[in-house]
Parts: structure tokens; sequence; C-alpha cells
């Protein structure tokens, strides 16, 4: 069985036994930074031509970003929704 190719930096993540979610949350702000800027490049480019081309490079630029905020967002979500069952789970005694 062949591993997977990850980035070097985030196997060592895997190798130092941190969590998925956390590794996927820190991967996620990083990729949203990015994506971020291109967004900021795709407008500067549309405002200085006008052109229906780059307008559409800016929409996809715009998506791939509210893609990425909705992911992270849910590694909030799971975050907490583990820490309230880990929660319930030490006062109900199981």
């Amino acid at each position: 069985m062949n591993p997977i190719d990850i980035d070097p930096y985030l196997r060592k993540q895997v190798e130092l036994g941190m969590d998925g979610a956390d590794i996927m949350h820190g991967h996620l702000k990083t990729l949203m930074v990015e994506a971020e800027g291109i967004l900021d490049r795709c407008i500067e480019v549309e405002d200085e031509s006008g052109d229906a081309m780059d307008s559409m490079a800016r929409t996809e630029a715009t998506g791939y970003l509210d893609a990425l905020t909705e992911l992270y967002a849910l590694t909030y979500a799971i975050a907490f929704a583990k820490e309230d069952f880990k929660n319930r789970k030490e006062i109900l005694g199981g």
C-alpha cells in the first residue's frame, strides 16, 4: 500500500501524533491566507482591465475562498462538538 502524498510539514504533524482535525484546521487557515492573496490580485486585475474574463477569475477566487472558509468553520464546529461530547460523557460517567 502506497502512502498518500502530503506536504512534508503535514506528514511531520501526523508523525508527531497531532489530531487530524487540528492539522486540517491549521492547513485550511494557510490555504485561506493564500486564497485571500489570490482574490486581492484578481480584484486588482479586474479593476485595471474591466475584462469579463478577469471578472470570472475574481468570481472563481471568491468561491474558492468561500469554500475554504466553510470548511474552516466546520473544523471549529467539530472541535466544539467533540469537547461537548467528552464533557457530557465525563459528567454522566460513561
